[in-house]
């Protein structure tokens, strides 16, 4: 799900001339072999993604630019049956997506994913990859020059107060930068984690933001992964709308019989909590 909503957001970004900034605070190594070890030792998640690729044809428009980067990457098509070898992390559909004059830094705190990362983009004069923790490059690197942009923040949820880390560094980076779209990701284990994350981020009383929810399993076990979160702050026009037809279709996709969607408000543009 993260990676087709940030393709729909940075395909929207695409739509208006003026150059944009994306920062990706937690990049990883951007670029994923689906054949490899290190992918074949998570092999749910491969098959996943193999599945719903499988039904690519009957996705929505929305899903537009997340398979065309899938395509592009993986010979220019898409197999029929899903088995791409190739899968782009978020470093790797932003480079893609973006035009000339637009800009990316990337932040990376494991010294061998960097280099990796870096062997990626090595001659790319749009592309600076950076060694050093991602909550302290959303201060070291916001505002940026441009207006426009996008700010991924998805950390490895490894320490025990990540919510609340995620929450201050949002708050710190919109202070900043009031103008950027700013994507969140967060795993859902249980429907009470969830709900208090929800609760901090409405107390923020940052204005526009927007809770995007995909689970395959019912979120009431905290020792497993049972769905995935997104938060979008300044999310563009008809966002929402877009999320409606998206997530059931990327639910149904997976082939997915348990859990569902479900895509609110947490507070609205003028600022009021949500519905």
């Amino acid at each position: 799900m993260k990676h087709a909503v940030l393709a729909y957001l940075l395909d929207r970004l695409c739509s208006k001339p003026a150059p944009f900034f994306v920062l990706d605070s937690h990049a990883g190594i951007g670029l994923y072999d689906l054949d490899g070890e290190a992918a074949q030792r998570t092999g749910e998640a491969v098959r996943g993604i193999r599945r719903l690729l499988a039904t690519a044809p009957a996705l929505p428009a929305a899903a537009a630019p997340y398979l065309a980067q899938l395509a592009r990457l993986n010979g220019g098509t898409l197999p029929a049956d899903g088995t791409i070898r190739s899968y782009p992390g978020s470093p790797a559909l932003a480079r893609g997506l973006m035009r000339p004059g637009d800009r990316l830094v990337l932040a990376e705190l494991h010294a061998e994913d960097v280099e990796t990362l870096r062997g990626h983009f090595r001659q790319d004069t749009q592309v600076a990859v950076h060694h050093m923790d991602g909550w302290l490059a959303l201060k070291a690197h916001l505002p940026p020059k441009e207006r426009r942009g996008l700010v991924v923040i998805d950390p490895p949820f490894e320490a025990p107060d990540e919510y609340e880390r995620m929450v201050a560094a949002l708050a710190l980076a919109h202070r900043r930068w009031s103008t950027g779209i700013y994507l969140l990701w967060y795993p859902i284990k249980d429907r009470a984690t969830m709900w208090r994350f929800h609760q901090m981020l409405e107390d923020t009383g940052i204005p526009k933001i927007l809770a995007a929810n995909l689970s395959w399993a019912d979120d009431d076990r905290s020792d497993r992964l049972n769905g995935s979160g997104l938060i979008i702050v300044n999310p563009p026009w008809q966002t929402e709308e877009a999320l409606a037809e998206l997530l059931p279709a990327l639910h149904q996709g997976m082939g997915a019989v348990q859990g569902g969607t479900a895509c609110h408000w947490i507070r609205d543009e003028n600022g009021q909590p949500g519905r």
